[in-house]
């Protein structure tokens, strides 16, 4: 009789550890969805949401996943996974032929061409130290200088720089105060459009430029202390070349000559390092001309259009939903995406990269370092998320990858369209959920 009873409390409790062993590494739906339906944030507008296991390849719970949302900044991983796909090592900087006593040379779109951060000089080094007659060809981009459904109001603002073939410091004009608080301007070049109006009265000191031209204004008297402000200028191949003149200090005439087969290429910076500073602060500048090398890079023109297409139709024909994809950056209301396609473009980015640390070094980290530094915490100093943000007024999303304490690996996109209250506070409502995750599995 006793050994029965041993042999039945010994079945008992082994049945009890095993249980307690399967919950612990068990996502309860169940939990997960209550999160949701019992948050007076997230239930006063359009909320979509979509768990993934990256290990078991499966979805753990999902809300609204299979409908579209505007995804704003969440774009630049579909650039970001296209410029996977068709660019190489290095960015290519200029292309170009030599032609006697001369170099033609066309512009591939390369966003670090002398730019303020990464500062790309190969191109530029090589068409100065040439010998010989430089000539820029403008046949290879007739695009917009703006992308598909862009808000024209915003055209003074930092983030939205125009589009061209030859992009120089980053499109953008930046100016400040030096040290006897006197007004300057980088590129130097630009001063001669800078005109201090008395009349000019903003609510605060800031510099604005004409919408059709390089007319820069400014309030009279000197700008506050430590100011800066970033403009973008009026792209033109009239300013483009005066600017590569004044700055290689040489001769360049434009001239309008189609892109040859035999033309050669000079590479730029390394790729990874162009997608760190694209993903980590958000650039919408670096995702859209990216699409331009992209499209540089297969055909024989500059087209954000061209670009996407391709890529929808070669690596990304297996999506589950079709997606509404029209500019790089996400700056265009005009896209759309489900968080289920958010979950099958993380797989794919994770599967093309084939390094978790890798990719996790390009990625904005919660607790360290680009658009989520300071919305979450670290978990006893390590991070453990990384994702891509998006904002629109009325719209933030998330979609990226994060470990649980108990060294889950999970894929999410989690995204919000339409609210009428602070973004601020939508954020850190996600944040909680999604550190409430972490800390429960």
């Amino acid at each position: 009789m006793r050994k029965k009873l041993f042999i039945l409390v010994t079945l008992i409790c082994g049945l009890v550890l095993q249980t307690k062993h399967a919950n612990a590494g068990h996502i309860h739906k169940r939990k997960i969805r209550k999160q949701f339906k019992h948050s007076a944030i997230l239930n006063d507008h359009f909320t979509g949401f979509a768990l993934y296991d990256m290990d078991n390849h499966k979805m753990i719970w999902s809300q609204n996943a299979d409908k579209f949302f505007t995804p704003a900044s969440n774009t630049k991983l579909f650039t970001f996974y296209t410029c996977l796909n068709m660019l190489g090592d290095s960015i290519p900087a200029i292309k170009y032929v030599v032609r006697n006593d001369s170099v033609v040379f066309w512009g591939v779109g390369d966003p670090a061409f002398l730019h303020s951060d990464l500062k790309g000089i190969k191109g530029f080094n090589f068409l100065k130290n040439s010998g010989k007659k430089l000539y820029f060809s403008t046949a290879n981009y007739t695009g917009d200088f703006y992308g598909d459904g862009w808000a024209w109001d915003d055209y003074n603002d930092y983030y939205q720089a125009e589009i061209n073939a030859l992009p120089i410091e980053d499109n953008v004009a930046t100016f400040y105060a030096d040290k006897n608080d006197s007004l300057q301007v980088r590129p130097t070049y630009l001063k001669h459009f800078v005109k201090c109006d008395s009349s000019f009265r903003p609510t605060h000191f800031k510099v604005q430029r004409d919408f059709n031209s390089n007319s820069f204004v400014c309030p009279a008297g000197k700008p506050p202390k430590n100011f800066s402000q970033d403009v973008p200028w009026k792209v033109s191949d009239s300013l483009t070349m005066a600017l590569l003149r004044d700055t290689l200090k040489l001769p360049v005439t434009t001239i309008n000559l189609p892109l040859p087969d035999s033309a050669k290429t000079i590479y730029d910076e390394n790729a990874d390092t162009v997608y760190r500073h694209m993903l980590q602060p958000s650039d919408n500048f670096m995702a859209e001309q990216l699409l331009l090398v992209c499209s540089s890079s297969k055909f024989k023109k500059l087209s954000t259009d061209s670009a996407i297409s391709y890529s929808k139709a070669h690596f990304l024909n297996d999506l589950p939903d079709t997606p509404q994809w029209v500019d790089g950056s996400g700056l265009s209301r005009r896209n759309l995406f489900t968080p289920r396609d958010m979950i099958a473009l993380l797989c794919k980015i994770s599967d093309q990269v084939k390094n978790e640390e890798l990719l996790h070094s390009l990625l904005p980290e919660g607790g360290v370092v680009g658009t989520i530094k300071h919305a979450y915490k670290t978990d006893n100093g390590k991070p453990f998320i990384w994702a891509k943000t998006g904002s629109l007024s009325n719209n933030y999303n998330q979609s990226g990858y994060f470990i649980t304490r108990k060294g889950r690996r999970l894929a999410f996109s989690f995204m919000n369209n339409n609210f009428t209250r602070p973004a601020g506070q939508v954020r850190d409502e996600m944040v909680r959920i999604i550190t409430w995750i972490h800390e429960n599995y």
